[in-house]
């Protein structure tokens, strides 16, 4: 009950947040905040929205398989968020769009449009349903099994909550909603590392100095060229990520589209860039120490990653406080990116897909039956997952966001006038081609291709675009 009596003071916040920012609610304060939020808010919110879940629960639990390597990842975030907001920005500040899928409108053609947002739409979805089920899974397993209440009854509340405090005020409520998970998020991460080293017995300079001495404190790994966890890999991987999971992604930039001028916008967007080196590394610690506590204590571990947090935090191994700030941090981290995800996805559904940007009849329908399909998207996701919740994140990612990257790229980079027709075709080709190579290979060499799936699939895509482009008439 703890829990859930949690849960209910968090949502209840939640909504007074909502009441006070939507007294002037419609769909330009909906879909752009009118345009007025502060940069620094964005920033700051949009560390919360980026985490998410998914980061509370696996990244702790990575170290035992992948040691610190996802740091190297990290690392190419920062170039990558450079990327966004001297290169991509620019052009979405100077259309003044409310989409950026518009410019692949005005720059390839309505296929080209069409398709870009489609594949959003099917991103996104997907995306924002691993990291929501976190939350869905945690409280299914630890406190509604024993009250009787089914999965599916847990998905639907927790998505109606969503639902409910982002309905009238969309971006505008997140701003400052995205703000507060964020700190919520935060301090119960730091306070929870705390009564971890306290468990441990130790001082935090002999906590830092265990976690360096750790085998699995291992960041970089540049002597293995077959390893999916190689620097280089990893590091451009992370650059690629970043530009397309966030400058290509009208969840990520909706958030940054809302700041007064082009300049704040790349204030925000860099600041929030260098704080995920910092953010992972206090997650990847935490794992380390739990790993410590776990053999110190003789615990067996449990078979995913992703159930190591969860086994200390939200079982009362570590205190009732643990408890609470768990279920904080969990909420804080879910909620933050799927009330954002839900945002963006009515958004480009009523903007690109119907082209109805103020018909806020439609925007209400549209809000509400994207929130129902996100509910079977998180009950689909159940069925199929078998791997780890964050791979699984990025693994979507390289088969849906590839030609997102390749159509952007195109537009960008050449000069050349695309075959709008064939854009569909070649957008579907490339990601049934990416995984044929894929599986080729593995049964050829052995060699499984990681997150550089996404640069492959860009690059297919790219090229398809260029074989069957023109001269683009002055």
């Amino acid at each position: 009950m703890m829990i859930i009596a949690t849960v209910f003071i968090y949502f209840c916040i939640l909504l007074l947040f909502s009441k006070c920012t939507t007294r002037k609610s419609n769909n330009e304060s909906f879909y752009r905040a009118n345009r007025r939020s502060p940069w620094y808010l964005v920033a700051f919110g949009m560390i919360g929205a980026s985490i998410s879940g998914v980061t509370f629960v696996s990244v702790p639990g990575m170290v035992g398989r992948l040691d610190m390597t996802y740091i190297q990842t990290c690392l190419g975030f920062i170039l990558g968020y450079f990327a966004v907001a001297f290169l991509l920005l620019p052009v979405y500040y100077r259309l003044n769009l409310t989409t950026i899928y518009t410019y692949l409108k005005t720059r390839l053609g309505e296929r080209s449009y069409k398709t870009g947002a489609g594949f959003f739409l099917l991103s996104k979805m997907t995306g924002a349903a691993v990291r929501f089920y976190v939350v869905c899974m945690i409280l299914q397993q630890f406190v509604l099994n024993a009250m009787g209440i089914p999965f599916p009854v847990t998905v639907l509340i927790l998505v109606a909550l969503i639902w409910l405090y982002t309905r009238r005020g969309g971006i505008k409520t997140l701003v400052w909603t995205d703000t507060f998970q964020t700190i919520c998020m935060f301090a119960a991460l730091i306070l929870i590392i705390g009564q971890v080293i306290s468990a441990l017995g130790m001082t935090m300079p002999q906590a830092v100095t265990a976690i360096v001495d750790d085998r699995h404190s291992k960041i970089f790994v540049f002597d293995d060229w077959m390893s999916t966890q190689n620097f280089w890999k990893q590091f451009l991987s992370g650059i690629f990520i970043v530009i397309v999971m966030t400058g290509l992604d009208q969840d990520m930039m909706q958030k940054n589209l809302t700041c007064k001028t082009l300049r704040e916008a790349q204030k925000d967007m860099c600041s929030y860039g260098f704080a995920f080196v910092p953010a992972n590394l206090l997650f990847l610690s935490l794992g380390v120490l739990l790993l410590i506590l776990a053999k110190r204590e003789g615990i067996q571990m449990p078979d995913s990653g992703d159930g190591l947090l969860p086994m200390f935090a939200a079982t009362g191994r570590l205190g009732s406080m643990v408890v609470v700030l768990f279920s904080i941090g969990i909420v804080a981290a879910s909620f933050s990116s799927a009330d954002s995800a839900l945002t963006a996805l009515t958004t480009s559904y009523c903007v690109d897909i119907r082209e109805r940007q103020e018909d806020e009849r439609l925007r209400k329908r549209a809000h509400l039956g994207i929130c129902i399909l996100f509910s079977v998207s998180i009950l689909l996701f159940r069925v199929i997952n078998s791997t780890s919740l964050i791979d699984a994140i990025y693994i979507l990612c390289s088969y849906t966001y590839g030609p997102l990257l390749g159509l952007f790229a195109f537009g960008l980079l050449t000069r050349r006038r695309a075959n709008d027709r064939l854009v569909p075709y070649i957008a579907v080709a490339s990601p049934l081609i990416c995984w044929i190579i894929d599986d080729a290979t593995s049964r050829l060499t052995g060699y499984r291709f990681g997150y550089e799936l996404l640069m492959l699939n860009g690059a297919l895509t790219f090229v398809g675009l260029a074989l069957s482009s023109s001269t683009l008439k002055r």
